[in-house]
């Protein structure tokens, strides 16, 4: 096939667009891939389309290898599946709310396990119609507070979500290895370096949880991983807690002057100006944290968080623990409702073991701690007096949380939780998410079928994400430079750029007939026919990002023209009777097959 430039519905830009962050947002919108319809929605130009229906393409290769089959549901959607969840209220404000004209609360899909369920349910009752497994590529809409980044994190979106059906959990487990499986085999041919990790299972639910992510340092997620093989998603990550200690081996409770310290940093050099025998550091002290937590439902509560004092609450980590609870830093009015808390010295208790933080206390705040504060372990910590510290306030003896909640930040060296060494940490783009579902969405809606006994069992479920249109937005992130978009043969919206140069009309009826030959040899063919100048030809030529591309210009008079590499900045002449033979064999190195 072949696409003439000067027909083509494109407009390259020689300015990057305003809300530009990232390479990929910055480039495909300079390219002609993709316009800003509003914040967070794009529309998609014809090489953008390109792009994604190859994507898709693979996508859909490998589902059907594993037996998936493929539907489709609308995006507009109606409330009661989603009551019937809890994810009408779960999702909170991160979803699409409309009411029809006859009042119905309607909702844009933000993801669709409800209505594959309810599919199954109303035409599978038997074991012997499973295992399952069906998948849609289909528009989704989460209302996103801040989209960003272009196509990475947009309001409205194209997903792959696939849906695996099994009687027990021995079927769930083998649907969940193919899927895993076939993800590989996608991101593979995507050509992305990419990670598995652990995850959080979310809004979704569910047991076990996988990322792939791919690894890209302008990446929003951040991950761990261990000499030793550990990885895992940062908001996943288990501290691993140290052992108890004897509560008799720990000092007495002491209350000592802190004046102005209102900051870890200061309380430390006090404690090593005033209590010398030891060097004091940040992680002696207990740091407590107070947060105002939103229920879904609107309902509030507040939340006091002790932590070693030389870590910070990490937000991602807290936002995934709370799911779908969303947790605020306490302001200035909530501290009003509490006036027995002393800002900058607060405590978990008093000096004469008052307790201040927990369901028990008089403030009724809940008190989560740490996993490194187990009992036996004494720490520094305000006395809830202005100027007053504590000493030697021990976990089980002192005061006792009302649980753990494991969301401080975690830092380059920590040791992994299993042990296998010391942890990395990186940056990438999440691109498919799977979960072991088990029966969560099943037994909320009823999905039954009759056993091999003839008895009803509830079905078990996996979920299975890609995120297409994200996809295309991380090759482009991996592969361009600084000139424009440069995309690998198997995704390429065209596999051969062909430039006439000059005015020559040999050039360009020479031009014409190598993009017919290679056209004809089953290569997808961009040709450059506008009388435009050579400079503006090449720019557009680097900046749409085709692999290939023949230049035919004033070589031609002996007899040559240049062949070059988008990926390499390579060039060089070739005889002109010998230019389709080599770019298909360029193209068969790039693992392309051409006739």
């Amino acid at each position: 096939m072949i696409t003439k430039l000067s027909n083509l519905f494109v407009r390259t830009l020689r300015e990057d667009p305003a809300d530009a962050e990232v390479p990929s947002h910055r480039w495909l919108v300079r390219a002609g891939y993709i316009r800003r319809a509003a914040p967070g929605i794009y529309s998609w130009l014809p090489l953008g389309l390109k792009v994604l229906e190859k994507v898709e393409t693979i996508i859909r290769e490998e589902m059907a290898a594993i037996g998936a089959q493929e539907v489709r549901f609308p995006a507009l959607l109606p409330r009661e599946p989603y009551e019937a969840t809890g994810r009408w209220t779960d999702y909170g404000d991160n979803i699409f709310r409309i009411v029809d004209r006859k009042g119905a609360d309607m909702l844009l899909g933000p993801t669709h396990e409800e209505m594959f369920t309810l599919m199954v349910k109303d035409l599978y009752k038997s074991y012997k119609d499973l295992p399952l497994s069906l998948y849609q590529i289909q528009t989704k809409y989460r209302d996103e507070a801040r989209p960003r980044a272009g196509l990475l994190r947009g309001r409205e979106f194209i997903m792959k979500d696939s849906y695996s059906f099994d009687v027990d959990d021995a079927g769930l487990e083998a649907s969940y290895d193919r899927h895993r499986a076939a993800y590989q085999r996608i991101f593979e041919r995507l050509g992305l370096d990419f990670v598995i990790v652990s995850a959080m299972a979310g809004a979704m639910g569910g047991s076990r949880s996988e990322e792939f992510l791919a690894v890209l340092e302008n990446g929003e997620d951040t991950f761990v991983r261990s000499p030793g093989g550990y990885t895992a998603n940062v908001e996943a990550v288990k501290v691993a807690p140290p052992a108890e200690l004897p509560i008799g081996d720990a000092p007495a409770m002491q209350a000592f002057e802190t004046p102005q310290a209102g900051s870890i940093a200061a309380v430390v050099e006090i404690l090593n100006r005033d209590l010398p025998g030891r060097e004091w550091t940040g992680a002696d002290t207990l740091k407590n944290v107070l947060f105002m937590v939103t229920e879904p439902d609107g309902k509030k509560r507040p939340l006091a968080v002790g932590l070693p004092g030389d870590r910070e609450v990490d937000a991602k980590r807290l936002e995934a623990a709370m799911e779908p609870a969303v947790a605020e830093p306490f302001g200035e009015d909530d501290f009003k409702k509490y006036p027995e808390l002393v800002v900058g010295f607060m405590s978990p208790v008093s000096l004469d073991g008052t307790r201040i933080l927990g369901k028990e206390s008089s403030t009724k705040i809940e008190y989560l701690v740490d996993p490194r504060v187990v009992t036996g372990t004494h720490w520094v910590t305000g006395a809830n007096v202005k100027d007053q510290h504590l000493t030697g306030v021990t976990a089980g003896r002192d005061f006792t949380a009302d649980g753990v909640l494991d969301v401080a930040d975690v830092r380059q060296g920590d040791p992994a939780p299993d042990g296998s060494g010391p942890l990395a940490l990186a940056r990438g783009i999440e691109m498919g998410h799977i979960f072991q579902l088990g029966r969560k969405y099943a037994e909320a809606l009823g999905l039954k079928v009759l056993d091999e006994n003839g008895k009803l069992v509830t079905v078990t479920m996996g979920s299975y994400g890609v995120g297409v249109s994200r996809a295309v937005a991380a090759v482009a992130e991996s592969t361009a430079d600084d000139k424009g978009l440069n995309w690998p043969l198997s995704l390429a919206p065209y596999h051969v750029h062909v430039i006439a140069t000059g005015k020559e009309v040999e050039v360009f009826v020479k031009a014409e007939q190598i993009a017919d030959e290679l056209s004809a040899r089953g290569l997808d063919i961009l040709f450059d026919d506008r009388k435009a100048s050579p400079g503006v030809k090449f720019a557009d030529s680097e900046v749409m990002g085709m692999p290939i591309i023949v230049v035919v210009g004033r070589g031609l008079a002996d007899g040559v023209v240049e062949l070059r590499s988008r990926a390499t900045g390579d060039k060089r002449e070739v005889p002109v009777d010998e230019i389709v033979s080599e770019v298909i064999a360029v193209a068969a190195a790039g693992g392309l097959q051409a006739g």
